[in-house]
């Protein structure tokens, strides 16, 4: 069974906390992970994209030149593609990105992404985390005791105002609830912020 030191938000280890085996203790599954990632990569895209066909360019009505005798290649219109202002071969158009993948999927690169910050050291198990007002300061701090200078994932156990906005104006850190965290974010985050409380209800909901 994995076992993490619990600190504080000064980083001072307070305790340890073990981990439950069948969620942050299996052997992760790389290949499902980077289904997981494409997956939600894919589901974000707006699919706004659009060009426009021959078909569609205004003009080109007129044969620009006869067919024989000028010297000159073959035309029919001057919006064919090979011309400036001429339609776009294979224009893309707005279409949905989004597939699915199965639950059991969806669970198994859930615990590999977590199995693998334990695996890697990179999750911190924090005590509590108290902000008392609208500062970035105090996460800011926070994060430099912890020794997370980069990408950061804080994970609550419920919807806290004052952390969440807190966090929000520091470079690279996301925070996230239980029920909102996301393989592609996990895996991102050089430091994986679970508060204790979190802990529990991430594996009452994976094991």
């Amino acid at each position: 069974m994995p076992t993490v030191a619990v600190l504080d938000m000064q980083g001072k280890e307070v305790g340890k906390q073990e981990l439950s085996e069948a969620v942050f203790g299996i052997e992760p599954n790389v290949s499902v992970m980077n289904d997981m990632v494409k997956n939600y990569l894919a589901n974000q895209r707006q699919g706004t994209q659009s060009a426009l066909t021959r078909a569609e360019v205004s003009g080109g009505g007129r044969k620009p030149w006869r067919q024989k005798g000028t010297g000159r290649a073959r035309q029919g219109s001057t919006r064919a593609p090979q011309w400036t202002h001429g339609g776009i071969v294979f224009a893309p158009k707005p279409r949905c990105y989004r597939y699915t993948l199965n639950k059991k999927v969806k669970r198994l690169a859930m615990k590999s992404a977590l199995s693998s910050k334990v695996r890697d050291n990179e999750m911190i198990v924090l005590d509590s985390l108290t902000v008392e007002a609208y500062k970035t300061k105090t996460i800011a701090a926070m994060l430099k005791a912890l020794g997370s200078q980069k990408r950061a994932l804080i994970v609550l156990d419920t919807v806290d105002e004052k952390a969440i906005a807190s966090a929000r104006n520091i470079p690279g850190v996301k925070t996230a609830q239980v029920n909102t965290l996301n393989v592609y974010d996990i895996l991102n985050a050089d430091k994986f912020i679970v508060l204790k409380s979190a802990v529990a209800k991430i594996e009452e909901v994976y094991a």
